[in-house]
């Protein structure tokens, strides 16, 4: 088929208030709440209104690590680079495919946001969401699902039809272990007692966990201690466990890398460990990241970008450096994905990791997860859950429509609410492949506030 040409009509955005149930540390920073931004388009398809949604979690100290910035101006740049995004989409009059489409509004909006002294990678959240809600628009009008469409070329994007997509029925949770969790019950710290894991070995014995992300602070101490704890709970919960380490921009030369990763690899109680680790995610600040080759470092892992890849030619200059691939983040963008995964399909050597900013319950979750799947990612990190009680604030009668629509993805088991639904490590993802992007429920839009 040729790609669907949609016209928009109408935007609208809205944020929640999320509450962690647990705080969460990475890096210089520990959230206990933000707000989650959600996207309504309204557009038309040969003669036709159609609805398309998205979300995505505001998270601080991410999207710009500044540290004179409060949480709150993290949020409101986020919200900015929304707006952005919104009036840029309404401004584009003539039908266009979703790429097209995305193509002439991201630019005008990456313009805008930048000119007004946002960081490219909160500049680009904006359009992101955008894209999302657009996309889901366009493959409900052609009753297609996202693997379906992408196959069909539905979204006009010059990757899709070179790609081939999987319809996968399942992925392994890779559970994250943030630098201020629990690991076992005795530790000290948060235990809202509400039914659900409050430390690392618990929710290894609720889910079935043998996949998991751990965070590093690069305080070289403070980590190998960490680590040995966690190796520790691994060994004797995991069973054949595989980790990733998250570096999250706490280096700020490659030599200091290459220093700590050697301490590392001669630490005798890391070394089973270190045989099972996949990757480490962008160990270095993206002001260098790209600017200093990591190639003669000896780290005998693939090292992967993330936060570095706030632009279309990111991976191209990590490979030039000595980097072996990219993460996949809805939040960046599904276009970038999607050209990632083509580029990376032509090397054996390379890899696409999937990874989270704490993807929320419901229309989230269900995009950036099934967006990595179909993309050959087998194992996810997947967070959201542990942080959050299900669908938090939202009404139950939004979180029972969203459970009713997809079996087998959402349970009730825990505590009476839902919850995502992990067993055996694994999320079932059957029920995403419907029309549209992953979805086949909505948000009660009327409970939402507006993203003003």
């Amino acid at each position: 088929m040729t790609a669907v040409s949609l016209r928009v009509h109408e935007v609208q955005l809205y944020q929640r208030h999320v509450t962690l149930r647990l705080p969460f540390r990475f890096g210089a920073a520990t959230v206990t709440q933000c707000p989650q931004a959600f996207v309504r388009v309204i557009a038309e398809v040969n003669g036709q209104h159609v609805e398309g949604a998205s979300a995505e979690l505001m998270v601080p100290k991410w999207f710009d690590k500044n540290p004179a910035l409060t949480h709150e101006q993290n949020f409101e740049q986020l919200r900015e680079s929304v707006r952005n995004a919104c009036a840029a989409v309404l401004d584009t009059r003539e039908p266009m495919s979703p790429h097209a489409l995305s193509q002439a509004a991201s630019e005008a909006a990456l313009a805008v946001s930048l000119a007004r002294g946002l960081p490219p990678l909160a500049a680009q959240f904006g359009p992101a969401l955008l894209d999302k809600a657009l996309a889901d628009a366009a493959l409900r009008a052609a009753n297609l699902s996202w693997v379906d469409g992408l196959r069909a070329g539905a979204l006009g994007d010059p990757w899709s039809p070179r790609l081939e997509p999987v319809r996968a029925s399942h992925v392994v949770l890779r559970h994250t272990v943030g630098l201020a969790d629990r690991l076992v019950e005795s530790d000290p710290g948060t235990d809202p007692q509400d039914g659900l894991p409050a430390t690392l070995e618990a929710a290894i014995r609720r889910h079935g966990l043998h996949h998991f992300k751990l965070k590093l602070c690069g305080q070289l101490e403070a980590d190998v201690e960490r680590l040995t704890r966690i190796a520790e709970v691994l060994q004797r919960l995991g069973g054949d466990y595989r980790v990733t380490l998250d570096g999250n921009e706490t280096f700020s030369d490659a030599t200091g890398l290459g220093r700590f990763w050697h301490a590392l690899r001669t630490t005798p109680e890391l070394t089973d460990m270190l045989r099972r680790t996949l990757l480490l995610e962008q160990p270095l600040a993206r002001a260098v990241a790209l600017r200093e080759s990591i190639a003669s470092l000896g780290i005998g892992v693939p090292v992967i970008l993330d936060e570095s890849d706030d632009h279309a030619g990111a991976l191209e200059e990590g490979l030039a450096l000595g980097y072996s691939g990219i993460s996949s983040k809805a939040c960046k963008g599904i276009y970038r994905s999607l050209a990632n995964a083509h580029r990376i399909a032509q090397d054996p050597r390379l890899l696409l990791s999937g990874e989270d900013l704490t993807c929320q319950a419901g229309l989230a979750v269900q995009q950036d997860t099934l967006l990595a799947a179909s993309l050959g990612v087998h194992h996810i990190e997947r967070n959201g859950h542990h942080y959050v009680d299900g669908f938090g604030t939202a009404p139950a009668e939004e979180a029972q429509a969203f459970a009713q629509a997809h079996p087998g993805l959402y349970d009730t088991s825990a505590n009476g609410r839902v919850h995502l639904a992990v067993h055996g490590g694994q999320l079932d993802l059957q029920s995403l492949h419907v029309p549209g992007f992953a979805r086949a429920a909505a948000p009660l839009w009327r409970d939402l506030q507006p993203l003003a």
